[in-house]
C-alpha cells in the first residue's frame, strides 16, 4: 500500500510540474506580439513590455541621512526562437539590494539561482561595486519573465540620475518619484527634446508628498557603438538634485548650490592627515639642482608621472576622498585623487601654491552649475603660478608640462580655494598641436620600392606613442618599433631605425629609417602597376550602421607626403583622382601631382574637434568610400 502511495505522489508532482511548465509556454497571441515588436526592433532578441521605477524617500534618524528606495519592475518578452540574457542589478558600499526576484508570467517564482559577485575590471582597479544577477533562459519566442528589484541607497547624495533607456528596447517605461514635503529635491530634465515624455504632478494628501510621473513609449535599447559619447549627452534622463531636508523644524543643506558641493568635497580633503615627512627628502633631491622654479615644478610633476602607478579606486567614501600623500608615495600607486594629492603636497613642500582640483572629463555633459556627484569623475592638481592656473594631471604619463589631455580640454574645473572655490576652464588646443608628419622619399629598382622615411609625432600623438613604448620590456622595444613601422607586413623591410630621445616628453618623437617594399609593383609588357600606399589610414572608419557620434581619443592631424622618383625610361600613364571633404569637424584631402620626374602623393587628414558627428556621416562616408577605392587603385607607368 505504501509503495502505491509513493507512486501516486510522484505522479501527482510530475503532473503539477508539467502543467506549470505548460502554463509558462507562450500563447499564439504572445508569439504574434513578439513578431510585431521584432518588426520595430530587428537587432534585439529580447524586449521589455513594461518597466516601472518607483522612487520613495525616508529619513534615517540614527545617522541623519536621507535614504532612497528604488523599486524596479520589468516585464520581459523573447523576440527570437530562443535567447539567453542576464538580469542584473548593481550595488556598492553606499547601497544594498533588499530583494531581487524573477517570476514566470504565471507569477510563480522562477527557480534560477541568484549570483552575487564583485565587479571585475581589465585594468588594475579596486572598488566595492558588486552585482546580483541571474542567467535567464528564454526557450521559445514570446516567452516571458518578470523581474523585481528593491534597492536602498543609504545616502541620497549617491542617488544621482534616472535614465529612460535600458539594455533592451522598452515599449513603455514609467518613472514615479514620490517627494515628501520635508525634502527639497529638484528633478532636472535632461535631453528631453525630441521625445514624447508625458509628465504629471499630483499631490498625495495621505502623506504630504507630491508624486511626479514620467512615461515614455517605444524606447530603443542603449546603443552598442564603441567610442560613443557618454550617456549623459545622448539619452533622455532625470538628474536628481537633492538640495536640503527639514528635520525637527530645522533645514539642513545637502547640495543646494555649488558651494555646498565644494564644502562636502573640501570636508573630505580637510580630513586627510598629510604627514609629509616621508616625501621631504625626495622633494629636496628633485629640486636641489634645478636652476629655475619651472624646472623644480617639472621635476616633481614628471617624477609623479613616471613613478606612481595609476590604479582606479572607488570604494565608498574613498571614491571621493583622496588618499594621504605619504601612503601614495610609499606604495608607489594611487588613483587620480591620490596622485593629485601627492603632486600637491610635493609642490607645497617645494614652496609652491598647489591645490586639489575636481573636474569632469569629456564623458560627462554637466558642469558645476549642477551640484550633483555625477558632475565630475576625475581629480587633478592646479599650480597657481604668477596668478595663473597650470593644470597637472599625474595620470597622463607622457604629457609635458603645460599640455592637457583632450579628455579634459574645455572642461570646467573646481579649484580648491580655502572656504571658497575657483571655477575655471581648461584651455583647448588645436589639432595642429598633435600633428603627425610622414615624409617618404622612394625609388624603384628591379620592381622593388626602397628609400628613406621620416616620421614626426607631436602633442598627444607623441605621448600616445611613448605610452605604448613604455609598456614594453626594454628588449622588446626595437622589435615593436619595426612591427609598428611595417604594420606587421612581411613584404616591408625596416632597417636602421634612428629615434629622438624617447625619454624626453618635451620634444617631438622622430623616427627615421630605411624601407624596402616587395610585391608592390607588377610589370607587364612595358607597363608597371604600383601600389603606393602602405598605411591606408582611415580606411576602417566607415560609419554605415552607427547611431552615435564617433569620439576620438584626441584631435588628430596627419600630413603624409610620399615622393616617388620615376624609374628611367618610364612616364606616368595614369594617376588616381584627387578627393576631399570638409565639415565643421574635419578637413580631409588626398592629392596626386607630377613634378619633374617625380610623383607627389599627399594625404592631409585633420579631425579638428576629436569627433565625427552623425550629422557629418553622409559627407564622411562618401569620402571614406572614395578613399578605400583610391587605396585599391594603382599608379600606372608606361615605358617610353
Amino acid at each position: 500500500m505504501f509503495k502505491y502511495s509513493l507512486t501516486f505522489l510522484f505522479s501527482f508532482i510530475l503532473v503539477l510540474q508539467l502543467n506549470a511548465q505548460k502554463n509558462t509556454e507562450p500563447t499564439q497571441n504572445e508569439i504574434a506580439q513578439a513578431n510585431t515588436i521584432k518588426e520595430s526592433f530587428q537587432e534585439d532578441n529580447v524586449a521589455v513590455e513594461k518597466e516601472s521605477y518607483h522612487i520613495t524617500f525616508d529619513f534615517n534618524k540614527s545617522d541623519q541621512k536621507v535614504t532612497v528606495f528604488e523599486k524596479i519592475n520589468k516585464n520581459l518578452i523573447n523576440l527570437d526562437s530562443r535567447a539567453d540574457i542576464q538580469a542584473y542589478c548593481f550595488y556598492d558600499g553606499e547601497s544594498e539590494i533588499e530583494s531581487f526576484t524573477v517570476k514566470y508570467k504565471t507569477n510563480r517564482d522562477a527557480d534560477y539561482p541568484v549570483n552575487d559577485e564583485a565587479i571585475k575590471s581589465r585594468d588594475l582597479f579596486h572598488n566595492d561595486a558588486r552585482v546580483k544577477y541571474v542567467n535567464l533562459d528564454f526557450p521559445l519566442k514570446g516567452y516571458k519573465y518578470t523581474t523585481e528589484t528593491v534597492k536602498k541607497y543609504k545616502d541620497i547624495k549617491y542617488f544621482t540620475s534616472l535614465y529612460f533607456n535600458d539594455d533592451f528596447p522598452t515599449l513603455e517605461k514609467q518613472i514615479i518619484v514620490e517627494i515628501p514635503d520635508w525634502l527639497d529635491l529638484e528633478l532636472k530634465e535632461m535631453n528631453f527634446d525630441g521625445y514624447d515624455i508625458k509628465k504629471t504632478v499630483e499631490p498625495n494628501t495621505k502623506n504630504n508628498s507630491k508624486i511626479y510621473s514620467y512615461t515614455l513609449e517605444n524606447i530603443a535599447g542603449m546603443y552598442k557603438d564603441e567610442s560613443a559619447p557618454g550617456p549623459s549627452y545622448i539619452y533622455p534622463h532625470i538628474l536628481v538634485l537633492a538640495k536640503s531636508y527639514t528635520y525637527g523644524g530645522e533645514q539642513y543643506k545637502i547640495f543646494e548650490s555649488t558651494q555646498d558641493l565644494y564644502n562636502w568635497y573640501k570636508l573630505l580633503v580637510n580630513s586627510l592627515e598629510n604627514d609629509n615627512t616621508v616625501i621631504k627628502a625626495k622633494v629636496e633631491e628633485l629640486t636641489k639642482d634645478a636652476k629655475t622654479d619651472e624646472e623644480k615644478i617639472k621635476n616633481i610633476y614628471y617624477w609623479v608621472q613616471d613613478n606612481i602607478r595609476y590604479i582606479a579606486f572607488e570604494d565608498g567614501i574613498a571614491g571621493f576622498k583622496p588618499d594621504e600623500a605619504s601612503n601614495v608615495f610609499k606604495k608607489r600607486y594611487g588613483d587620480c585623487k591620490g596622485m593629485a594629492n601627492l603632486t600637491k603636497q610635493m609642490l607645497l613642500e617645494a614652496g609652491f601654491d598647489a591645490r586639489i582640483t575636481w573636474i569632469g572629463t569629456k564623458r560627462i555633459a554637466y558642469d558645476y552649475s549642477t551640484p550633483n556627484l555625477s558632475v565630475d569623475n576625475h581629480m587633478i592638481c592646479t599650480l597657481m603660478k604668477d596668478n595663473k592656473p597650470v593644470y597637472l594631471d599625474g595620470t597622463e604619463k607622457f604629457n609635458a608640462y603645460g599640455e592637457f589631455a583632450d579628455r579634459i580640454q574645455g572642461k570646467q574645473v573646481l579649484i580648491e580655494n580655502g572656504d571658497s572655490y575657483i571655477l575655471n576652464t581648461v584651455p583647448v588646443s588645436d589639432a595642429g598641436e598633435n600633428i603627425e608628419t610622414y615624409d617618404y622619399k622612394l625609388k624603384i629598382v628591379d620592381d622593388v620600392i626602397f628609400g628613406s622615411v621620416s616620421k614626426k609625432f607631436e602633442g598627444e600623438s607623441r605621448s600616445s606613442l611613448l605610452q605604448y613604448l613604455n609598456q614594453l620590456k626594454t628588449d622588446k622595444k626595437e622589435d615593436f618599433l619595426v612591427w609598428y613601422l611595417n604594420k606587421g607586413n612581411s613584404n616591408i623591410g625596416v632597417v636602421d631605425v634612428v629615434t629622438s630621445d624617447l625619454s624626453n616628453r618635451e620634444i617631438p618623437v622622430n623616427l627615421d629609417y630605411f624601407i624596402t617594399i616587395k610585391n608592390a609593383i607588377s610589370s607587364f609588357d612595358g607597363t608597371a602597376y604600383i601600389d603606393l600606399d602602405f598605411e591606408k589610414e582611415l580606411s576602417g572608419y566607415y560609419f554605415d550602421e552607427r547611431k552615435t557620434d564617433y569620439i576620438l581619443d584626441y584631435k588628430k592631424h596627419l600630413i603624409s607626403t610620399t615622393t616617388l622618383d620615376l624609374p628611367e625610361g618610364y612616364t606616368v600613364s595614369e594617376l588616381p583622382k584627387n578627393i576631399n571633404a570638409s565639415s565643421e569637424n574635419f578637413d580631409l584631402s588626398v592629392t596626386f601631382t607630377k613634378q619633374g620626374n617625380s610623383i607627389i602623393y599627399k594625404k592631409d587628414f585633420k579631425i579638428k574637434n576629436a569627433i565625427v558627428k552623425t550629422s557629418d556621416f553622409e559627407t564622411w562616408n562618401v569620402f571614406i568610400k572614395n578613399l578605400k577605392a583610391l587605396y585599391n587603385e594603382q599608379i600606372i607607368l608606361t615605358k617610353s
